[in-house]
């Protein structure tokens, strides 16, 4: 077994007014790597390019081993892609797409397409365009299951969703990855989906890769400091990573808590920080710096 489901090595895409150059990624096998940063940085871009749905323009990519240009079948057979807009032909209910989708892949469970189907609450008959946003995913994510992928790919899955259903898509997928095959490479502007599921986590931003690290990383060794102004200036440079200032004194996420409670001393807050601080303070404060 491969230890890297994917690995991304130098890759470089361009449109006008944005560029991603000379980006590095590996997702562990077996793990949950969460994709976070704001709109606009590359997080789709990275996800189309690893299905070829987009081209690169340099470096490679590789899937279970394997360049996902010169093997983009057997590589797209073993890839569960989940869309945050599920693009399936309007007039087609369930039961009709599984028979349809379903020759395409030799994983393909008739059988577990249907138990999907029924634990997910969607009606087979009814038409994909008469389908709620949430049935319309859930039936996305039933297809990318149903061949029993050892990859799957998920942009944006819960945007706008309720937090019921995302509670039922993290659930169902923590019983797939018990299989330690199963890996997960999971796109999302919505960090609490990721606090206790993903494994990893990847911030893009500008369309560069600006740190991957275990989340238990970010949670034990990271903090939030709070303060006066004046905090910053007892604080280890190269340790900070952003700032954000208030008016009742500044934010600056660290990557060595520990080291800054020494530097501070008693009297300043250091809080434990969530990603959606680290995504905040690392993308839209007053200022901030590249992860070491």
């Amino acid at each position: 077994m491969e230890d890297n489901v994917l690995e991304i090595r130098g890759v470089h895409k361009s449109y006008p007014g944005f560029t991603m150059r000379d980006v590095d990624l590996v997702v562990p096998t077996g793990h949950v790597t969460g994709l976070i940063g704001p709109n606009g940085a590359g997080k789709t871009t990275l996800v189309k390019l690893v299905m070829n749905l987009i081209t690169r323009e340099a470096g490679e990519i590789d899937v279970f081993g394997l360049d996902n240009l010169l093997h983009e079948a057997e590589v797209k057979a073993r890839i569960g892609f989940v869309y945050d807009e599920p693009n399936f032909p309007h007039d087609v209910n369930a039961r009709d797409l599984g028979r349809a989708i379903g020759p395409f892949y030799r994983g393909w469970s008739g059988e577990r397409y249907r138990r999907l189907l029924g634990e997910f609450g969607i009606p087979v008959r009814k038409r994909f365009k008469a389908l709620s946003k949430g049935m319309q995913m859930k039936l996305a994510l039933a297809i990318a299951l149903a061949h029993d992928a050892d990859l799957l790919l998920m942009d944006e899955p819960t945007a706008g969703l309720d937090l019921e259903f995302r509670r039922d898509l993290l659930e169902h997928l923590a019983a797939i990855l018990e299989d330690e095959r199963k890996s997960v490479l999971f796109s999302t502007h919505v960090t609490s989906d990721l606090e206790r599921f993903a494994d990893f986590i990847t911030l893009i931003r500008d369309g560069e890769i600006v740190f991957s690290l275990p989340t238990s990383d970010l949670r034990d060794a990271w903090g939030v400091v709070k303060g006066a102004a004046d905090v910053l200036a007892r604080l280890d440079a190269p340790d900070v990573r952003g700032v954000r200032t208030g008016p009742h004194g500044v934010e600056a996420l660290v990557a060595n808590a520990s080291l800054a409670r020494t530097k501070c001393g008693p009297g300043v807050v250091i809080d434990r920080p969530s990603l959606d601080d680290v995504l905040v303070l690392m993308t839209r404060g007053d200022s901030y710096v590249e992860s070491h």
